[in-house]
């Protein structure tokens, strides 16, 4: 399994950053994917999901309505637009295959490098 995060950068309060996650090595379009993020000083925290169908998501509460979700099972790739950014967006962020009910639960223990992401003015 490799997954592999890019997109993070340097944006303004209020900006957009595009993540990407290229997944390999298992068969993609058959998990449940998610975005976590870990900011400096804290735990891993779930931030949205997106089930194997490309269509059913879900949201942590403090990303809803910013951030969006995507996925596409041919190119093995998964997408988090952020809209809207906070300074407390700022964090590294990671992708993961998710429980399929749990959906909160990263199913793999190894992650990625991650991809920062940091808001600041």
């Amino acid at each position: 399994v490799q997954l592999v995060e890019s997109g993070g950068g340097l944006a303004q309060p209020g900006g957009s950053l595009r993540l990407s996650c290229a997944a390999s090595g298992f068969t993609f379009s058959e998990y449940a994917m998610g975005w976590f993020r870990q900011a400096p000083g804290k735990g891993r925290e779930f931030v949205a999901a997106i089930k194997s169908d490309q269509l059913t998501t879900y949201y942590a509460e403090d990303v809803k309505g910013r951030f969006t979700i995507h996925r596409d099972n041919a190119k093995n790739t998964m997408i988090l637009q952020m809209n809207s950014l906070k300074p407390e967006d700022t964090a590294v962020y990671y992708c993961n295959a998710v429980d399929d009910f749990y959906y909160t639960r990263p199913l793999w223990t190894s992650w990625g490098q991650g991809t920062q992401v940091t808001i600041a003015s």
